[in-house]
C-alpha cells in the first residue's frame, strides 16, 4: 500500500511539474518530491538509467563504434562523437562519473581490455588515442592529442595542431594527470599526481612531479 500511496503521488507530482506555466500547484509538486525520500530515489534512479542510456546511444548510433562486454558507466558521462569518428570499447571496461569524451572528424579512440577511469576524466581526440590494457586513471586525468595553432598575434579557435597519443599496457596514471599530443606511454609505467607529460616515457618507468614542500612560520 505504502509504495502505491508514494508511486500515485508521484506520478502526480510530475504531471504537474510538467505542466509548469498553468499549474499553480508546482511548487505543492516540488514540495511533495523534495520531502519524500522514497519518491526522490525513485525519481533518480530513472534520471539517472536515462542519462546512462543516452549516452550509451550515442556510441550505438556511430556506425564506426563498438562497445564490448561488461561496460560500466557512471552517472553524467557525456560522449560527443562526430559520425565519421570511432570509439572502440573492449571488454571490462570501466568508467565512473562525469568522464568527458569528445571525438572530431575522423578521430580514433580505443580502450582496451580493463581500462578504468575515474570520476572527472577527459579525453579529447581530433587524431588518436589508444589506451591499453589495465590500464587506471585516478580522478581528472586528461589527454589531448592536439594544440591550437599560434603565431605571435593570435590562438587560432579552430585550427590545430595534432598527433596520437598511445599508453601501454598496466598503466597507473595518478590524479590530474595530463598527457600532450604525441606522446608515447609504454607498458608499466606510473605517472604521479599532478605531472603534465609532454614528452614519451619508455616502458616500467615511473615520473613524478618534483616540488618542494616549504614549511614557514606565521
Amino acid at each position: 500500500m505504502g509504495i502505491t500511496i508514494v508511486t500515485r503521488g508521484f506520478i502526480r507530482s510530475i504531471l504537474i511539474l510538467l505542466n509548469l506555466d498553468k499549474n499553480r500547484n508546482k511548487n505543492l509538486a516540488l514540495t511533495y518530491i523534495c520531502n519524500n525520500r522514497n519518491t526522490m530515489g525513485f525519481f533518480s534512479k530513472i534520471i539517472f538509467k536515462i542519462l546512462k542510456e543516452n549516452s550509451l546511444s550515442i556510441i550505438r548510433k556511430n556506425k564506426n563504434s563498438k562497445i564490448g562486454d561488461a561496460f560500466r558507466i557512471g552517472n553524467y558521462s557525456h560522449f560527443s562523437i562526430h559520425p565519421s569518428a570511432s570509439l572502440v570499447i573492449s571488454n571490462r571496461v570501466n568508467l565512473r562519473n562525469y568522464c568527458n569524451f569528445v571525438l572530431a572528424e575522423n578521430a580514433k579512440l580505443i580502450l582496451d581490455e580493463n581500462v578504468f577511469m575515474n570520476n572527472y576524466c577527459s579525453i579529447n581526440a581530433i587524431e588518436k588515442i589508444e589506451i591499453g590494457e589495465n590500464t587506471l586513471f585516478g580522478e581528472g586525468v586528461k589527454l589531448y592529442d592536439h594544440n591550437h595553432e599560434y603565431n605571435g598575434q593570435i590562438v587560432e579557435h579552430r585550427k590545430f595542431k595534432s598527433s596520437p597519443i598511445k599508453i601501454g599496457k598496466n598503466c597507473w596514471l595518478g590524479s590530474n594527470v595530463t598527457v600532450l599530443k604525441g606522446v608515447t606511454i609504454g607498458d608499466n609505467c606510473i605517472l604521479g599526481a599532478g605531472c603534465v607529460i609532454h614528452k614519451d616515457v619508455p616502458d616500467n618507468s615511473i615520473i613524478i612531479n618534483k616540488q618542494d614542500q616549504m614549511i614557514k612560520n606565521l
